[in-house]
């Protein structure tokens, strides 16, 4: 962190200093340092504003456990001791996640049109009473009519408060009816009287039929498992195509037994925040926000919805299904559509050479994004080898020996399909691969990196097998060429892609 103290640019640096009540959407391109400006602000935020924010509580929220470990090294080498860290995941883990959806079901339950489905089926638990109210205090009897106590319901639900604060305050409203009732019958009762009467047996038991407690885990688990409920809450909302795949194709009998999904889990935070408000928090980072649903920025802005945010992303990098198309839209989700949108387009870490190459994906992944313009130069650092017909495997290999000429580490970036496949053909070579986060040694410098897994990481070199195969493994092209513009922008010094078959057209003429 101090290095990038030392060299943040001027445009990093008036991101960096941007007031803590506003909320900033940094959109920068691979190398462009867009990670460094968000931690650097923490620690500026932190330390212009440290009283305010030692109260309200500071959270930077990453893609993974390792990108938490990375700040927890850096931030306290600045002193700032009081950020909180968590990944998506993590903040709406009120159930253990055992099970995964298909991406199909993963883009509905993640789509912003659950909150409503999950508002609609929280407040039918709100029913209404066919019978008076009798209230007994000592020799009296006080009665309220049942559409008197409908009339304070529909008060209630008209005010859209949370589902939890309006029960508690329903049993204080007909109480207030009562002492209405008592002082016209000349009796002078205080806030003790009312205290009382909103405790009284009667007034409890109707409540509680007319106002259950609703567990949110079990909301979401009716919602997923019974067809009927589903359909009549999602009415003009999902399509019959939508209601079937969200639901489970046989229905759980609890929460505990229910294979519940990562989506799933958002969404029982969701209910959580319509039955309780959920805290909010002076500051929050968000970090590869590219790559969440609505409803997963959903579930961050409800921990800042008070406070201000820093939104980090790259709109080329967005590699999960329901990966966000636009800044604005994300925004809105987040519940900040007033945020300020920079976008950093000078690169520090991709070779020139390199970067320019990559960037012929973003007219299809990205477009109107502006390509990022290095200032590195590198002659030399981009190689298009074609291997012959059969010959991919002994080509990668190929490439490996001679980019371990060179110091530094290795990266190999196959399709998944063919990790298991290249990892034998190295063996077969003589080489030893690592898994992707462990750490490399002196004579341990290269790694196997499934293309699925390249995100956030980079190397001095790395070797690039099959872009087509790349692009092919994901769900839809546009996933594909997105995660292929991720595998592009790992290197920091060269870049050697090996082909048998053509290249992506996207990436035009194929030459070597």
């Amino acid at each position: 962190m101090r290095d990038i103290v030392a060299t943040i640019q001027p445009e990093q640096d008036e991101i960096v200093r941007s007031g803590l009540s506003g909320t900033v959407c940094v959109q920068g391109g691979p190398g462009t340092g867009k990670t460094a400006v968000g931690l650097h602000r923490v620690a500026y935020l932190l330390y212009a504003h440290r009283e305010r924010l030692a109260r309200t509580g500071t959270l930077v929220i990453g893609p993974n456990d390792s990108f938490l470990r990375y700040i927890e090294q850096v931030l306290p080498a600045l002193g700032e001791l009081t950020v909180h860290q968590a990944t998506v995941d993590s903040l709406v883990a009120h159930v253990p996640v055992t099970g995964a959806d298909p991406a199909p079901t993963a883009i509905v339950k993640g789509d912003a049109r659950m909150a409503e489905v999950l508002r609609r089926a929280l407040r039918s638990h709100v029913g209404r009473p066919t019978e008076s109210l009798v209230v007994v205090r000592g020799s009296r009897r006080w009665r309220v009519p049942a559409d008197e106590i409908t009339t304070l319901i529909e008060e209630l639900l008209a005010r859209d408060i949370r589902y939890g604060a309006a029960r508690e305050a329903l049993p204080q409203r007909i109480a207030h009816a009562v002492l209405i009732r008592m002082e016209q019958a000349g009796e002078a009762p205080d806030d003790r009287v009312q205290n009382a009467v909103a405790r009284d047996r009667a007034v409890k038991a109707l409540v509680k039929e007319v106002w259950p407690p609703v567990d949110p885990a079990k909301l979401v688990l009716r919602l997923l498992g019974d067809a009927d409920f589903l359909r009549t809450h999602s009415a003009d909302l999902l399509t019959d195509e939508e209601r079937t795949a969200l639901l489970w194709p046989k229905p759980y009998r609890g929460v505990k037994s229910a294979r519940w999904s990562a989506a799933d889990a958002v969404l029982i935070d969701e209910a959580r925040d319509l039955v309780e408000r959920t805290p909010s928090l002076g500051h929050v980072v968000l970090d590869e926000a590219q790559d969440l649903s609505p409803m997963q920025y959903r579930a961050v802005g409800r921990r800042c919805s008070t406070g201000s945010a820093t939104v980090l992303g790259d709109l080329a990098q967005g590699t999960t299904a329901w990966a966000t198309p636009a800044w604005p839209e994300a925004l809105h989700h987040l519940g900040k559509p007033d945020a300020h949108v920079e976008e950093l387009t000078a690169g520090f870490r991709v070779p020139r050479e390199v970067i320019a190459y990559a960037s012929r994906l973003l007219p299809a992944i990205a477009p109107g994004l502006a390509e990022v313009r290095s200032v590195r130069e590198s002659p030399g650092s981009l190689r298009l080898v074609r291997a012959g017909e059969g010959a991919l495997l002994p080509g990668l290999v190929e490439a490996c020996h001679a980019a371990l000429t060179h110091e530094g580490s290795t990266g190999l970036i196959v399709p998944d399909p063919l990790v298991e496949a290249a990892r034998a053909a190295l063996v077969g070579a003589g080489l030893s691969a690592l898994a992707p986060g462990e750490e490399t040694r002196a004579d341990a410098r290269l790694t196997l990196v499934p293309a699925s897994l390249a995100k956030g990481l980079e190397y001095d070199y790395v070797v690039l097998g099959e872009p087509g195969a790349v692009v092919e493994a994901e769900p839809t092209r546009g996933a594909g060429l997105r995660r292929l513009y991720v595998g592009l922008t790992r290197a920091v010094s060269g870049l050697t892609v090996v082909h048998e078959r053509e290249l992506p057209e996207e990436l035009g003429a194929n030459t070597h």
